[in-house]
């Protein structure tokens, strides 16, 4: 672990001095310069204390780099096409996955046999009108509407409108695309 980097990232981000962290935290100087330096490990009440000055959460402190923010810039998203569906995919990161889904006119998920699957869903209508149904629920959502719902209750989605549909849809499973849609 890189976190005395990460500490000193912080600090300078911040424009907090060693001195100015020094008396915050109670800490001396050579043992600030030490841990930034990642010549020292410092204990969890340190890391603590020094989380707490520098407002960040103690946990911050202890992710792996992999484990930080990901960045995909819109010309650098992967799309692709599943059962004349295109879906623009937004991001990933473990069981969560955002995607845009654009389907034609009369085009359904899970229309003749509804679909169920692990995980949760969340969905965000960009343009069009969708039916959202699943059990005994159902809704008409336009652009600007929102459903979300427990996906393992079997549920499809079908385009009403007279013209593309285009949903922002956030999914929390460990379930394969192609078995989501």
């Amino acid at each position: 672990m890189d976190i005395g980097t990460k500490i000193r990232s912080i600090r300078k981000r911040k424009k907090i001095t060693i001195a100015q962290m020094c008396e915050g935290t109670g800490l001396s100087k050579g043992f600030i310069s030490n841990i930034e330096n990642n010549n020292t490990s410092p204990s969890i009440n340190t890391l603590n204390t020094i989380a707490e000055y520098l407002k960040v959460p103690l946990p911050y402190l202890l992710l792996e780099k992999k484990q930080h923010m990901r960045a995909v810039r819109k010309d650098e998203r992967r799309i692709s096409s599943l059962k004349n569906l295109k879906i623009e995919h937004i991001t990933s990161k473990g069981p969560l996955r955002m995607m845009i889904v654009e389907s034609p006119p009369g085009f359904a998920i899970g229309e003749d046999e509804p679909h169920a699957h692990e995980g949760e869903e969340c969905h965000l209508v960009l343009e069009g009108k969708v039916l959202a149904e699943q059990g005994e629920d159902s809704m008409i959502a336009e652009e600007g509407d929102s459903f979300s719902w427990n996906a393992s209750v079997p549920h499809s989605v079908k385009n009403i409108g007279d013209t593309k549909s285009v949903i922002l849809i956030t999914i929390y499973s460990d379930t394969k695309l192609d078995d989501l849609l």
